[in-house]
């Protein structure tokens, strides 16, 4: 993988949240076997882009950012596809004309998020047809008026002057009127400075305004929504063939995690990583995208060990077996490693077996307990450290138990790197896991074919112990958000309001987002199959209640919604997903 490769965000699993890799395959000899001359393709065409072994994908190419270098080797375009936050270099024989393979695309791909997409582009196309008619009845009328001014200004040359300076007059007035008539929802919400400046400078005749030639796809309220706080001051600036109205949203969610923030830097990947440090000096941040070209990944020629196939465990474990690694399972209960060595994993007898066997050894366990146990226990993983090992813990723990075990290990002559991840199980099934990571920075580096397989970015956070802090943050937020909804929700029903209407007022505004929708909806279906336990976000909750009290920092929300928590879990919901804490407020 070259260094470029790392430039490119890596989509969603393009099949929706049911389709598997098995259902994938037949799709991508499909395409790899279709025969198909050579097709001329420019930017703004709409194409089918077919990205590793996702199925082929709706999508328009684009002019990339200028700061994101073109890949070596093959021919490939920059595309942005519809229906995700995604985009990414397709080499030219990976893409096709998307009107000429529509009817074969839509037969072969059923998923829901591919419908979804579908119905992006196709009202897309309505916008553009109708910004096209817009444009060209005012081009009509204005050709009329020019004619019909110059028809009357034969008979009387000594008026020429005049009536052609009415005639202007009329042209520039119903040129305003037109353009009145194609500005958006959110130009006319803009400054009535700004609305006097349009009307008053109208285009020359004749020329269609610039807006109506180059037409893009509308920004989503949610991109509207981050741009208007504190980041609104960031702007990606077009390049030189490219106006500004052209920027895609899509464009901004890829720079936002890669461009200067205040008080903190993320800095795209270069042939090296680079790490960026704050204002303050206090720790050094990198966000690092985690997709090769094309969806491909360069696996380690490292060995690669695993210790815990859980929730998350397994679905990263998964994902590494499919690009490639070589990978020694072990688990507690061990009947869950037969799947991972049916799929070619090797089975490992002990923690201590595992890690001596491997050069980089990860672990995903749920609390601080279990990974102390894993790492200092009998036949521990401390007893196969040696001098050269790495060793990974991905579990979600407080700073004071990272920093313990990172102790330890060092102590041995081992590496250590803390990496917790944000997700869920569906988004660990997916490979679309958030990574952050602290410690040694070079072992972070050799974990990248390994963090590009299991998530979409990786964060290095500096020293041990801030991994931990970010991520019970994260959590925290997220586990009182949960409470909030639940609480919504239930304050519906006592008051005698629709608990769907409720959902769909709040995925209609500012707080629409997947987790708020889906939550809603195991609530509302009474579905509570575990893709977060409860109990483990509990555990956090309490984790980020100790650590506020650590530094004497109020935290009285999260507070009020552990309480809530430890009510469910005494209800018996611990085992369930952390949404069934809406049976808290109904018993």
């Amino acid at each position: 993988m070259t260094a470029d490769s790392r430039h490119v965000v890596r989509p969603t699993p393009m099949g929706g949240a049911a389709a598997t890799w098995s259902s994938r395959l037949p799709v991508r000899r499909r395409w790899l076997g279709d025969k198909m001359a050579a097709v001329s393709l420019r930017l703004g065409d709409l194409v089918w882009g077919k990205l590793g072994r996702y199925p082929p994908w709706p999508g328009k190419i684009v002019n990339p950012p200028k700061d994101l270098k073109k890949p070596r080797g093959k021919k490939c375009f920059f595309v942005k596809f519809f229906g995700t936050e995604d985009h990414a270099w397709i080499k030219v024989e990976q893409l096709k004309p998307y009107h000429a393979h529509k009817e074969e695309m839509i037969k072969i791909n059923k998923g829901k998020r591919f419908q979804q997409a579908v119905d992006a582009v196709e009202e897309f196309l309505r916008r553009a047809k109708g910004k096209d008619q817009t444009s060209s009845h005012t081009s009509a009328d204005d050709k009329n008026r020019r004619n019909s001014s110059e028809e009357r200004s034969r008979p009387n040359s000594g008026d020429e002057k005049r009536k052609l300076s009415l005639s202007e007059g009329k042209v520039k007035k119903n040129m305003g009127e037109g353009k009145k008539r194609v500005t958006s929802g959110s130009a006319e919400r803009g400054s009535k400075c700004l609305k006097r400046a349009q009307e008053q400078s109208p285009r020359k005749r004749g020329r269609p305004p610039k807006d109506e030639k180059d037409l893009t796809i509308p920004e989503s309220s949610t991109v509207k929504g981050m741009m208007a706080g504190p980041m609104a001051a960031f702007k990606w600036q077009p390049t030189a063939s490219e106006p500004v109205k052209d920027a895609d949203p899509h464009f901004h969610h890829f720079l936002l995690s890669q461009t200067e923030k205040p008080a903190v830097c993320y800095q795209a990947i270069t042939k090296k990583l680079k790490v960026c440090e704050e204002e303050t000096g206090s720790t050094s941040i990198q966000a690092a995208d985690s997709t090769a070209v094309n969806g491909s990944i360069t696996p380690t020629d490292k060995k690669i060990g695993f210790l815990g196939l859980g929730l998350m465990g397994s679905g990263i474990v998964s994902n590494l077996l499919k690009m490639g690694h070589t990978v020694t399972v072990w688990n507690r209960t061990a009947e869950k490693c037969d799947l991972f060595i049916q799929e070619g994993a090797r089975l490992g007898r002990t923690p201590a077996e595992v890690v001596s066997t491997c050069d980089i050894t990860f672990a995903c366990v749920s609390d601080p307990k279990a990974a102390k146990d894993l790492v200092l226990g009998p036949s521990g993983v401390l007893q196969g450290i040696r001098p050269g090992k790495c060793y990974v813990d991905m579990s979600t723990v407080d700073a004071d138990t990272v920093t313990e075990l990172a102790q330890v290990i060092v102590s041995r002559g081992g590496r250590f790197l803390e990496a917790p991840v944000s997700g869920n199980q569906q988004l660990s099934n997916d490979g679309m896991l958030v990574i952050l990571a602290a410690g040694d920075r070079g072992l972070y580096e050799d974990c990248s074919s390994c963090f590009q397989a299991m998530g979409k970015t990786s964060f290095f956070l500096g020293e041990v112990g801030n991994a931990a802090k970010m991520m019970l943050i994260v959590n925290m937020v997220q586990g009182s958000f949960m409470a909030t909804i639940a609480e919504g929700l239930t304050l519906a029903q006592v008051t005698g309001q629709s608990q769907q209407t409720l959902l769909d007022i709040l995925n209609q505004g500012q707080l629409a987002s997947i987790f708020l929708d889906q939550k809603c909806q195991n609530i509302l279906q009474g579905n509570f199959k575990p893709d977060f336990y409860l109990k483990y976000i509990q555990k956090d909750l309490r984790l980020a209640i100790a650590l506020g009290d650590a530094v004497n920092h109020p935290t009285p929300m999260a507070a009020a919604a552990n309480e809530v928590y430890k009510r469910a879990k005494a209800l018996d919901q611990s085992d369930n997903d952390m949404s069934a804490v809406y049976r808290a407020y109904i018993h």
